[in-house]
């Protein structure tokens, strides 16, 4: 008990350090005396402070060299919408950045005062972008998830956001009880003839927007290593073409999904229409590079949040 105590008073400490530090802009010094502390100490605050993730930064001021790189997709891929945020060469995650600017294009949709529908996907950087979303209080609105929320071994599925959202913003909350591949089509008809489940397939449809990460295939492909495929199965969608997946429905290079058994035992709600909805892909990275293309060439999103590097990759192929 004591260790947690301990641990939790020095969170408490960096908490309030970066508070003084970020939003009452008082320098290290000025830190160090308010709370009777070494300079040193205060830095070190601070910095434990970033690394917890207590502080979350926002960029407030457009770059030039972004900006023209999202006019360049909006025009080459007629994007309703296009964000592109600064490339950290040095950096090893694949979701900073483009999280942060996940969170703000769905908070401002979660501001607004008419009541919306608001689908989501599921995938690694969809659900870094839901945990920066502070708490908001939404009743007008719907959240309706797109994907199953059961694993293969029946488990939870770990990234499924629905239950992220729900623990911040307070709206109503839709999320498919489902598995996210069904053993069979004939399964999946069965599931999906279920009275809870026709809803959730009809709210999914009348989306106002759509959030979905695009996953891409091959040995580090989420639905390989989250267990839902295996190897062999993984080996002949690539035989037959494959190159992506949003939120388990499989694409191939024009970004047409594929005819194929997999597709078949996706109990996920389809893809809403980009006529009506606006679906917006958050990913970035070389990985990740002929997945996007592909949703891009064949209009399975209309939106995109990425990085610079991919950006400029995306306008050179």
């Amino acid at each position: 008990m004591a260790k947690r105590s301990d641990t939790q008073g020095r969170l408490d400490d960096a908490a309030r350090a970066g508070w003084l530090y970020y939003v009452a802009g008082r320098t290290q010094d000025e830190i160090a005396a308010a709370m009777s502390i070494s300079r040193q100490s205060a830095q070190r605050l601070v910095s434990l402070a970033v690394a917890e993730r207590l502080i979350k930064v926002r960029l407030d001021h457009p770059i030039s060299a972004c900006l023209e790189l999202a006019e360049g997709l909006k025009k080459k891929y007629d994007l309703k919408h296009a964000e592109v945020v600064p490339s950290d060469p040095a950096g090893v995650s694949t979701t900073v950045g483009i999280a942060e600017a996940g969170a703000a294009e769905i908070e401002k949709w979660l501001k607004r005062p008419d009541p919306i529908v608001v689908a989501v996907g599921t995938g690694r950087t969809l659900k870094a972008a839901v945990d920066q979303l502070p708490p908001m209080e939404c009743p007008q609105h719907r959240i309706v998830s797109l994907t199953g929320n059961i694993g293969p071994d029946g488990s939870a599925a770990f990234y499924n956001v629905i239950f992220s959202m729900a623990d911040a913003i307070k709206a109503r909350h839709f999320p498919m009880p489902l598995p996210v591949l069904c053993s069979s089509a004939e399964e999946r008809e069965t599931l999906h003839d279920q009275t809870l489940v026709r809803s959730t397939l009809a709210l999914g449809a009348q989306a106002d927007v759509t959030f979905v990460g695009i996953g891409e295939l091959g040995p580090d492909g989420p639905l390989l290593v989250d267990g839902f495929l295996n190897k062999e199965d993984m080996q002949k969608l690539l035989q037959v073409g494959a190159v992506g997946e949003i939120c388990g429905w499989v694409y191939d290079a024009k970004g047409e999904l594929l005819d194929h058994w997999i597709n078949g035992r996706v109990a996920s709600v389809p893809i809403p229409p980009r006529e009506t909805s606006s679906v917006i892909g958050i990913a970035q990275g070389r990985k990740k590079l002929q997945a996007i293309s592909s949703a891009l060439k064949g209009n399975l999103i209309n939106g995109l949040i990425t990085d610079e590097a991919t950006a400029g990759q995306l306008l050179a192929r």
